[in-house]
C-alpha cells in the first residue's frame, strides 16, 4: 500500500520517461509501461511522485491527442494511484506553436498520508497549499505555477523542428523547499558526425543548454533552494573512444557518399578471421556484432566513457549508475532487453541533483537501502527508452534553516 510505511522522513519517488513511442503501439507499449510502472511505485510506497515525461504524444502529436488523454486517465484514476487524492498535471500540448512547443509533460501526485504540501506560485511569488486533482495543459506560458522555456533556436540550428527544454516547478514539504525541473536535450544528429571528435560537437551543445538550464535555476529572481533536474538528457557515450576501444583490432573502411564526397559509412573489420564485419556506423546505423557488451554487467565497462556530466561535477550530483544504458531499446513489445541498431547505447535518461539537495536525502542508520537508483522494466519492452527513477526519503525538517521564508509565504 504506496505510502504506509514505518520508515522515517517522507518517501519521495523521481521517475523520468521518455514516452515518445508509446503511442506509436498503444495496445501493447501503453499497457506494459503502465503495469511495470504501477509495479515499482507500490514497491517504492512513495507519499510524494513527480513524473517527468518527454516526447509526451510522440512523433505524429496531433493524432496522438487521444492516446495523451487515456494516458492521463489512466495515471489519474487507477486503482493502483487511488490513494494519491491530490494531483497537478502540466502537459505543453501546444503543438501548433513551433516556437513554444517542448512536448513536456510534468506529474505531480500526493499521497493522502502527507499534509501540507505547497507549491510555488512564481507570478505571486507566494507558496500555495496544493488540494485536489488539476490538469493543466495547451498554453502553459500563462500558467504560473511553473516556468517553462523551450531552448533558443541557435543552440540547433540544424533542427528546426525541435522540441527541447524544460519545465521547473517548487514545491514545499515539511518545511523543506526544492525545484523540481523537467529537461530535455539535443540529440545526436549522425553517429558519423559524432564520431569524428573527442568529445563530439552535439556534446557540446548539451553543455551550453544545461548550462542555459542551471543558470536559470540558480540565478537571483529567486530565493534559492536545493534541486532536482530529471529527464531525457541524451548524454551519449564519446563515441570515438568507445570505437577505438571496441575496435582496436580491426581496419577501417571509409565509404564517401556520391555527390558531395562527405563520409557516408564506416565499417570496421577484423584483420583476421576473414575480414568479419565487427561494427557499421552510418548517419543512424550502429551496428555492433556482440550486443552482450552493453548488457554484460549492467555495462559497468562502458561507464569509463561517459563524460558529458564531468564538467558539472561543481554544480551537479548523481548517485552511482548501476543499470544498463536506458536507450536505444527495440520497439518491438515481445523483446524486452534488445538494443536496436540505430545509436551507441547510452545513459540519456538520468536523476541529477544539486549538491545542497544530496544533503536533503535521509540517510540509513542500519543497513537498509533506503535511496535506490534504477530502471524500470528490465526485461519488459518500455519503448526505445527505459524509465530511470530515484527513490529516497527526505528528513523531516531537512530545510528547517529557511522554514520561516516558506511558512510566511503560504497563501492558503
Amino acid at each position: 500500500m504506496a505510502g504506509k510505511s514505518a520508515a522515517p522522513g517522507v518517501g519521495i519517488l523521481l521517475v523520468t520517461a521518455n514516452v515518445g513511442t508509446l503511442f506509436d503501439d498503444t495496445e501493447n507499449l501503453q499497457k506494459n509501461w503502465l503495469r511495470e510502472f504501477y509495479q515499482t511505485v507500490h514497491a517504492q510506497k512513495p507519499q510524494f511522485l513527480s513524473l517527468h515525461c518527454q516526447e509526451v504524444g510522440g512523433k505524429n502529436y496531433e493524432a496522438s491527442m487521444s492516446h495523451v488523454d487515456k494516458l492521463v486517465k489512466d495515471l489519474l484514476s487507477s486503482d493502483a494511484m487511488k490513494e494519491f487524492n491530490r494531483a497537478r498535471v502540466y502537459l505543453d500540448e501546444n503543438y501548433k506553436s513551433q516556437e513554444n512547443f517542448t512536448a513536456l509533460g510534468s506529474f505531480y501526485f500526493l499521497h493522502e498520508s502527507l499534509k501540507n504540501v505547497y507549491q510555488y506560485d512564481f507570478k505571486a511569488k507566494k507558496y500555495r497549499k496544493v488540494t485536489g486533482k488539476e490538469i493543466y495543459s495547451d498554453t502553459l506560458e500563462s500558467t504560473p505555477m511553473l516556468e517553462k522555456e523551450k531552448f533558443p533556436q541557435e543552440f540547433f540550428p540544424e533542427s528546426k523542428s525541435s522540441r527541447k527544454g524544460f519545465i521547473r516547478t517548487r514545491w514545499c514539504i515539511t518545511d523543506c523547499a526544492f525545484d523540481l525541473v523537467n529537461i530535455h536535450l539535443f540529440h545526436d544528429a549522425s553517429n558519423v558526425i559524432a564520431w569524428e571528435s573527442s568529445p563530439s560537437i552535439y556534446s557540446g551543445i548539451r553543455q551550453k543548454a544545461l548550462s542555459y538550464v542551471l543558470n536559470s535555476v540558480t540565478d537571483h529572481r529567486l530565493e534559492k533552494v536545493p534541486f532536482f533536474v530529471f529527464g531525457d538528457f541524451n548524454f551519449r557515450l564519446d563515441l570515438k573512444s568507445v570505437v577505438e576501444t571496441l575496435c582496436a583490432k580491426t581496419t577501417m573502411q571509409t565509404i564517401h557518399a556520391a555527390d558531395t564526397n562527405a563520409v557516408d559509412k564506416l565499417v570496421f573489420r577484423e584483420s583476421e578471421n576473414d575480414h568479419k564485419v565487427v561494427l557499421q556506423i552510418e548517419k543512424k546505423l550502429f551496428e555492433y556484432f556482440n550486443q552482450e557488451v552493453f548488457r554484460d554487467n549492467n555495462g559497468t565497462a562502458l561507464l569509463e566513457f561517459d563524460k558529458e556530466l564531468s564538467v558539472f561535477k561543481d554544480r551537479l550530483y548523481e548517485l552511482d549508475i548501476t543499470f544498463p544504458p536506458s536507450y536505444p531499446y527495440s520497439e518491438d513489445s515481445s523483446q524486452g532487453k534488445q538494443y536496436m541498431n540505430t545509436r551507441c547505447p547510452a545513459w540519456c535518461d538520468r536523476i541529477l541533483m544539486s549538491h545542497s539537495a544530496k544533503e536533503l536525502l535521509l540517510k540509513s542508520e542500519n543497513d537498509e537501502r533506503i535511496v535506490l537508483y534504477d530502471h524500470i522494466g528490465p526485461n519488459i519492452c518500455m519503448g526505445d527508452h527505459k524509465p530511470v527513477f530515484l527513490s529516497f526519503r527526505i528528513a523531516t525538517g531537512a530545510g528547517k534553516t529557511n522554514a520561516h521564508v516558506h511558512k510566511c509565504c503560504v497563501v492558503q
